[in-house]
């Protein structure tokens, strides 16, 4: 058995290697990042997907070839594929399709801190929370044969503390291969109509009925003994948090908390005096438990709010509901010194634009010095939210609205909302920068379609913006350099200002983060 210091994400990585993945697909997006990347290493088939939704998609066709997959993205990545989760839940798998997740408590990179487990609880589909590296590759192997025994996604819930800290793993030897990839026609279990799919959910919750059962008995929880004082129900690194602040305490941990071992949990709650669930982000195990008759205490509201540490873990034992201290200052992040975006940054502020933004190293442009950028709510956002304003503003404001968003998001979102600038244009017309810096720069340069690079680093097509936006009949179109031709670029830009007319600037020049000749 090889032993190894390992991350959350390299864990993963590894157990998917050892089961023999036979494509993992994703999106980039911070604290999931390195999982492909490392599993590209191990010598395992991995690409970048232009979205999640793609990669789901593309994971699920190789599941339906009786082939394993693993599809990896960060929380908010997941509302992008959840149209994939929800009904490839009811078509399920022939082979085994493995999602992992990883959520962000704390807001370290995201713009919320949603929990996935309420898409797992939505989507009627198993859900495994490992609290270290160790059991992030054991519950990786184990995600791939509940998703071959029973013939469903599962989702493989990672937090960005699992994902980067690292723990000694004990690597097992690899699992059986699964036989050759092929496909079977089942048009009833994979054609999604209403009359199959009526079907298809009755199975879906047979089988979680049976994988209740199976929770219960077999499932991945653990029970660590202690005071019959004081119990906790725990899952995810919260688990590891409670061990240290109470080491006194019987510990409940939850492997598989959608299902969720109720029975097993009555037990244990029955057998200590006070019981108290400890979760990060929502009370998702709570909720359940209470709904379930059972009697316990939780954590008040106000730490449903950042990562949890062993301080706040005694404060919630404790009852403590007082204000917690103010965390240190902490420079903000900037754009760094060098950095292309801040040119055309500096252009949109001297003529007053109202910025519509996206999602990206440039949304560092919205804070102080440049304080350059207005909105930035998701992915692709800033085409359709900068034509919203555009139709209803009066027409000076209209004229000054600039949507500007960078080449990887455009790729995973703004192509179709650049389709509804073209299709319903705004009676000011409307003007779009796409920042081509040739990489996916703010989760560690991973390319993307309009790299020309493929994952593995191999050339492929490259995605023309210019070219694309002259195919959807835009007139106005031109590319420049925003650091040699700064003066050209502003020029473009004050003149389509001026112009009730659809107008697309892309300003290309690589992150300077890049090694000369990767871009």
């Amino acid at each position: 058995m090889e032993r190894l210091l390992l991350s959350g994400n390299e864990a993963v990585a590894r157990g998917a290697r050892d089961v023999g993945v036979a494509r993992g697909v994703g999106y980039p997006g911070t604290p999931s990042s390195e999982i492909l990347e490392v599993f590209h290493r191990l010598g395992g088939a991995a690409a970048w997907a232009p979205n999640e939704k793609v990669a789901a998609e593309v994971a699920l066709g190789v599941a339906f070839a009786r082939a394993r997959a693993l599809v990896t993205m960060k929380h908010v990545g997941l509302n992008v594929a959840a149209d994939v989760l929800f009904t490839s839940a009811y078509s399920g798998v022939d082979g085994a399709l493995v999602l992992a997740v990883a959520d962000d408590p704390g807001l370290a990179s995201s713009q919320n801190e949603q929990d996935t487990r309420r898409y797992a609880v939505a989507a009627g589909v198993p859900l495994l929370e490992p609290s270290d590296s160790q059991e992030a590759y054991d519950f990786t192997r184990l995600a791939f044969e509940l998703s071959e025994r029973w013939h469903v996604p599962v989702i493989l819930r990672l937090t960005t503390r699992i994902c980067h800290s690292s723990t000694v793993v004990c690597c097992d030897a690899p699992a059986v291969p699964p036989p050759a990839p092929v496909f079977v026609r089942n048009i009833p279990q994979r054609v999604m109509v209403p009359g199959h799919a009526r079907a298809a959910h009755q199975r879906l919750r047979q089988k979680l009925s049976e994988l209740a059962a199976w929770n219960e008995v077999s499932g991945p929880n653990r029970r660590w003994p202690g005071s019959s004082e004081l119990g906790i129900i725990a899952s995810g690194v919260a688990v590891q948090y409670a061990r240290e602040a109470a080491p006194d305490a019987a510990i409940f941990q939850v492997g598989l908390s959608h299902p969720l071992p109720i029975q097993a949990i009555r037990d244990f709650v029955a057998s200590v005096s006070r019981a108290v669930v400890i979760e990060e982000n929502d009370p998702c195990m709570a909720d359940a438990i209470r709904a379930a008759g059972l009697t316990i205490d939780s954590a008040p509201a106000m730490y449903r709010q950042g990562e949890l540490t062993v301080g706040r873990v005694r404060r919630i034992l404790a009852g403590d509901a007082s204000a917690e201290p103010v965390p240190a200052a902490r420079r903000p992040p900037q754009l760094c010194q060098g950095c292309p975006h801040r040119r055309v940054f500096e252009i949109l502020k001297k003529h007053d634009c109202i910025v519509a933004g996206d999602i990206g190293c440039y949304t560092l442009a919205a804070l102080p010095p440049l304080s350059a950028m207005d909105i930035q709510i998701c992915m692709g956002a800033s085409i359709g939210v900068g034509l919203g304003l555009r139709h209803v503003l009066p027409r000076e404001q209209a004229m000054r609205v600039v949507s500007v968003i960078g080449d990887s998001t455009f790729v995973h979102s703004g192509l179709t909302g650049l389709a509804e600038m073209a299709y319903n244009v705004p009676d000011t017309g409307h003007v779009l920068l796409i920042l081509d810096n040739a990489t996916t720069a703010m989760t560690g340069r991973q390319q993307h379609p309009g790299t020309g690079y493929r994952l593995d680093q191999t050339p492929t097509n490259r995605l023309d913006y210019v070219a694309l936006a002259r195919a959807m009949n835009i007139a106005n179109v031109a590319q420049f350099d925003p650091v040699r031709e700064t003066d050209a670029l502003e020029q473009a830009l004050v003149e389509a200002l001026q112009k009730a007319e659809l107008t697309v600037l892309v300003a290309r020049r690589p992150c300077i983060l890049i090694p000369a000749g990767k871009s």
